[in-house]
């Protein structure tokens, strides 16, 4: 008997185990049909065919248009660059620049020999900016740059002298410190670009600091005061880099400080005349191109047939942008909702923080990485960008370097091969849609200026994420080619900067360095010498330039709409202000 009831219950206890079984099995089935749904709901609503592509760039085009007619009328507002220079090709001799990043800089020497010569001799070095000197005044940061600059420059004086009163190319790239950079919840900061006309030509960014909810009543502050400001604000600083030059002993002086993206503009009018715009896309991205002066209002009063213009993308913004969940719920949260929409879809800051909501949202949805959330998965922006390309681009059996990369920054110590699979995908949903929207605004920009259909033009492209991250370079590339088809698409040739990261600063000081000893001018179709330009008012020029007032811190098959075709062909012929030569 008692026999009989061993058996039994062993019996029963197989049952139950088998039941429990199958009911597991049937729970993990159901929770991965769950992850699919959101993975597919994610890619579809991410999606950018060619003809959602063609709509952002034609609102891109319209924004451009309204912003250089009347910047009161959106809130992609673009900058004109009064700077009275971009380099012809004969530039010659040795050049330093000076790039400031967020938390450092780098120093930069280098030689240009003419002729649109490759650069040459280039020596670089990157220094760490203290955070006591950071949290100091503009004052300590310049000291300490020019200190570090005269150390940098001694080592080599003797086989590398420097001319007497050379000048110092200086760029800024760093992203906007706001969301995951920002220091203090609530405070954002702010450059504003423009120029002083001093003794020489000094084109530079000012820094603000200011509670967000105070930016409203900012923006509504009259603008004949707020040009009257950055003139002062603008000298004040031009005398605090070249007093700190001077008391390094340095025998050289800031010539322009502009936006680094400006700088690979330069870089890249050195060597081609058909390079005509400039993109970075890094941590945070910009776009600078260059347009037709009778365009923008007050444009030909400068007697220049071309000026450069800061379009600060990051902040343009369209019904047309594939926003998700994801997206709105990152936009909430930042210390910016609202702002900068573009920027938070292709710039690398948030990349990595798009595929980590997704994730946590499995995660707590589907288990898939386990009955507990890992907790490092709950914090906003650990998974940067080079991982998240690391993951995308793992070409092994197993994704090995996806399990690494989730151990490292996640904590997870195992997952399934499948799990894997799933965390590659969203990399490269994410990846794709930024390199593609960048794509379509690089053609959007060439539409503005009439080059697509007749004209070859170059568009440098500087960054991390271009440089580094191969399938995003891919992606982006694909786009300009599916959107202009193969008779097209040659005449949009993105190239990577010459002389790597930072050195645009070399470029712009070659430039500047020529413009004051009125070798040629540097725009095509010029009515003017540099030095009629030179010899304006100072308060003339800053109140020019002090009109704006916006914000900045690696294929698939042709899909070729016969409706947006004719568009673009439409658009080409009649939506841009002039032709260049």
């Amino acid at each position: 008997m008692r026999k009989e009831v061993v058996v039994a219950t062993a019996v029963a206890t197989v049952a139950v185990a088998g039941v429990v079984l199958v009911r597991w099995r049937k729970r993990d089935e159901r929770r991965w049909r769950q992850t699919q749904r959101i993975l597919r709901k994610f890619a579809k609503d991410c999606a950018t065919p060619v003809p959602k592509l063609w709509h952002v760039a034609f609102d891109l085009v319209s924004d451009m248009q309204t912003s250089l007619s009347d910047q009161s009328q959106t809130d992609f507002v673009m900058h004109p660059c009064y700077t009275s220079s971009l380099p012809h090709g004969n530039e010659e001799g040795l050049y330093y620049g000076v790039n400031l990043r967020e938390d450092n800089f780098l120093m930069l020497r280098a030689r240009l020999s003419g002729k649109s010569e490759p650069i040459t001799d280039m020596e670089r070095e990157e220094v760490l900016i203290p955070p006591e000197v950071i949290s100091g005044s503009t004052k300590d940061v310049f000291d300490f740059i020019a200190l570090k600059l005269a150390i940098f420059i001694t080592t080599n004086a003797k086989e590398n002298p420097i001319a007497p009163k050379g000048k110092l190319g200086f760029t800024v790239s760093f992203p906007l410190l706001e969301g995951p950079a920002s220091p203090t919840k609530g405070n954002v900061i702010r450059w504003k670009s423009f120029a002083v006309n001093d003794a020489v030509e000094f084109s530079f960014t000012l820094l603000f600091i200011y509670p967000y909810d105070t930016i409203l009543l900012l923006l509504a502050i009259s603008l004949l005061f707020f040009a009257f400001v950055l003139q002062a604000a603008g000298k004040e600083l031009a005398n605090e880099v070249n007093a700190a030059l001077e008391k390094h002993g340095i025998d050289l002086q800031v010539s322009a400080l502009v936006d680094a993206t400006i700088g690979d503009l330069a870089g890249g009018r050195y060597f081609n005349k058909a390079c005509v715009a400039a993109v970075t896309l890094g941590l945070a991205t910009n776009a600078v191109y260059v347009e037709s002066a009778h365009v923008i209002p007050n444009g030909n009063e400068f007697k220049l047939s071309e000026m450069v213009i800061d379009m600060q993308w990051g902040n343009f913004n369209t019904p047309h942008l594939p926003i998700t969940e994801f997206d709105m719920a990152l936009d909430s949260e930042s210390t910016n909702p609202g702002s900068r929409m573009f920027e938070k879809l292709i710039g690398g800051m948030y990349l990595g923080e798009v595929v980590r909501r997704v994730l946590l949202k499995m995660a707590k949805e589907t288990a898939i990485f386990g009955e507990t959330v890992p907790s490092k998965l709950k914090t906003p922006y650990t998974l940067r960008s080079p991982d998240m390309a690391a993951m995308h681009q793992d070409t092994t059996e197993n994704r090995d370097t996806v399990q690494e990369k989730l151990l490292e920054v996640f904590g997870i110590a195992s997952s399934t091969p499948s799990v894997r699979e799933i965390v590659a995908e969203i990399c490269d949903i994410v990846a794709e849609r930024g390199a593609r929207l960048a794509g379509a605004c690089i053609v959007g920009i060439m539409k503005k200026r009439g080059r697509i259909n007749e004209k070859k033009s170059v568009v440098k492209v500087e960054g991390g994420l271009y440089e580094h991250y191969r399938v995003f370079r891919n992606y982006l590339h694909s786009s300009v080619w599916e959107m202009l088809g193969n008779s097209l698409a040659d005449n949009v040739m993105i190239e990577n900067s010459h002389g790597g990261s930072g050195a645009g600063a070399i470029f712009v000081a070659a430039a500047h360095s020529h413009v004051h000893e009125s070798i040629t001018p540097p725009f095509s179709q010029r009515n003017s010498t540099v030095d009629q330009l030179e010899m304006r008012d100072d308060h003339q020029m800053a109140s020019k330039v002090g009109t704006g007032q916006n914000e900045t811190a690696e294929d698939d098959s042709i899909f070729w709409n016969d409706q947006m075709e004719s568009t673009a062909e439409t658009s080409d012929q009649s939506g841009s202000g002039s032709s260049e030569e």
